[in-house]
């Protein structure tokens, strides 16, 4: 069917019908000798490294080890920085046929038990603490409020966990490529958190096919800066350089200077980064003395990278530069750019579909696809779409159609050649340097507070980080409001960069008919220099 009459555009190829123990497997069986991890952290005398056939053993022995704890189909989460134990994790609970629950290792105690009651976790694997956060002792804290959480792991004692796993005894489960491997919890307008369960194939596939386009080629080496509990992290670098059986550096936290120094040090090929990540390793005084001859594929996401910079990295860094476009319930890549694109295409466009998915933009109040160049609602339909979300079908059908069409509440426009730019959001999520914040958890939060009577969160324009959190106030009668006072009161219950960054004060809302507040006027009045911030 012609483009213009379905307004769909998508490519036909074979999907990989396989799980991620057996990407690892082939991986292992093509290059068995070939380093596939380097642990990226400070010391060179701390880099631990596994080839290919020790990867591959060491997930099998967590496969076992899990067996002597969990049953398949449990979920055991994992609360953790980037540790190596938490790639074997990743590979070891899907060979044990069990569901990865990935926690953001800045999340504070309510926030963590959440996850870990919502998801009905029978385990969690934990690190002491991380930046000042007691990971440890809040896990222990909320355990009693967790009826179905029986163990708690803290990798200090990985050793000990692990020697169960040299029962060769222990049979490893038959796992399919449909079964649920992952649950990754995002949020939309309600305000409560959702659990995307992720499959094996969509993830294989996913990570797969975002590395071919990115160029990485076998053996390359994949330096990997994202976080591991995002599936930027564990899908489009972990599983995209095992993919290509590449040697992929783990960089434990994203820090510029590190990071350029693991690129001269292993003679790094590729990495995928937010533009915040990218701006500051071009930014850090190492850069223009570090040999970064070796580069060859950067990829980025996660907000929109205008053009100046597009042309920056590609002059500066020497390397064809890409740009992928998703959510978490897809897997998470729909579109993404390709190296040979135009620097007009690659800044102002978000590409493509990749292989075995389609896309179309609807009219969000009909559904029906809109002409070439209207704007509408993102959808995406095929192997990379979500099973669902965990145990809420309500919310599921609310985002899956009846004909397998993901929407994705990102309002986008189409061209002829199938080219998507992205406008606007139905909803009103905040991507600050990469992550997403969600206005409704934090100004259901804030509403709590007695000094607020009515409030908005709204994203503001940042050069740097894409958005930052601003949060408009109208106070309760006869309340000052302090804004140290309300940053403390949001770090108690939120991680630290949900908290605004900056506070207003207003009178009065501007309201729709029907009363809701209209935050595009918010920003329009910020952009005008209208308000002051406390």
């Amino acid at each position: 069917m012609a483009l213009k009459e379905s307004h769909v555009a998508g490519v036909s190829t074979t999907v990989r019908d396989v799980t991620l123990g057996q990407l690892l497997e082939q991986a292992a069986r093509s290059a068995p000798d070939r380093l596939a991890l380097i642990a990226g952290v400070p010391d060179p005398a701390a880099r631990r490294q596994w080839t290919y056939a020790e990867l591959h053993t060491e997930a099998q022995r967590t496969a076992r080890a899990l067996l002597r704890r969990f049953k398949p189909g449990e979920r055991v989460a994992v609360w953790a920085y980037n540790l190596p134990e938490w790639v074997m994790m990743e590979f070891g609970a899907a060979m044990a046929g069990m569901v990865l629950v990935t926690v953001n290792p800045g999340f504070r105690a309510n926030e963590v038990e959440y996850v870990l009651k919502q998801s009905r976790a029978a385990g969690v694997f934990v690190v002491p603490a991380f930046r000042g956060n007691p990971m440890l002792e809040t896990v222990r804290e909320v355990a009693p409020r967790c009826p179905e959480l029986r163990e708690i792991i803290s990798f200090d004692d990985w050793d000990t966990f692990i020697a169960a796993g040299d029962d060769h005894s222990i049979a490893l489960p038959d796992v399919k490529p449909t079964d649920p491997v992952m649950i990754q919890y995002t949020s939309g307008t309600t305000g409560f958190p959702k659990g995307a369960l992720l499959h094996h194939r969509g993830l294989a596939n996913n990570g797969a096919d975002t590395a071919v386009q990115m160029g990485v080629e076998p053996g390359d080496v994949f330096v990997t800066t994202m976080p591991l509990f995002h599936t930027g992290g564990c899908v489009c670098c972990v599983l995209g350089a095992v993919s290509r059986a590449a040697t992929q550096v783990l960089i434990e936290a994203f820090e510029p200077g590190l990071v350029l120094e693991m690129f001269a040090t292993y003679r790094g090929n590729a990495m995928v980064g937010v533009p915040t990540m990218l701006v500051a390793m071009l930014e850090h005084p190492s850069f223009a003395t570090t040999d970064l001859s070796s580069v060859k594929a950067i990829c980025s996401g996660g907000s929109t990278v205008p053009a100046a910079l597009v042309t920056r990295f590609e002059k500066e860094l020497g390397a064809p530069f890409t740009i992928v476009f998703g959510q978490t319930e897809c897997s998470p890549v729909a579109a993404m750019t390709r190296t040979s694109d135009t620097i007009e295409d690659k800044a102002g466009t978000i590409g493509l579909p990749l292989p075995n998915m389609e896309n179309k933009i609807v009219n969000p109040d009909t559904g029906q696809t809109v002409p070439i160049g209207e704007i509408g609602e993102f959808c995406t339909r095929g192997y990379h779409v979500m099973l669902g979300y965990f145990e809420m079908p309500d919310a599921t059908a609310a985002s899956i159609d009846a004909d397998g069409w993901l929407h994705t509440g990102d309002l986008c426009a189409m061209d002829a050649r199938g080219y998507c730019t992205v406008e606007g959001r139905l909803k009103d999520m905040i991507i600050r340097g990469g992550e997403n914040i969600y206005p409704r958890e934090l100004e259901e939060l804030l509403f709590r507070h007695p000094k607020i009577s009515e409030i908005a969160v709204v994203g503001l324009p940042h050069e740097k980080w894409g958005e930052e959190v601003a949060a408009f106030i109208r106070p309760a009668q006869g309340a000052v409001i302090d804004k140290e006072e309300l940053s403390a009161y949001m770090r108690a219950s939120l991680a630290p960069h949900k908290t605004p960054k900056h506070w207003f004060v207003v009178e009065a809302f501007p309201l729709t008919g029907s009363g809701k507040i209209q935050k595009f006027k918010l920003r329009e009045i910020w952009a005008k220099g209208e308000l002051t911030a406390l």
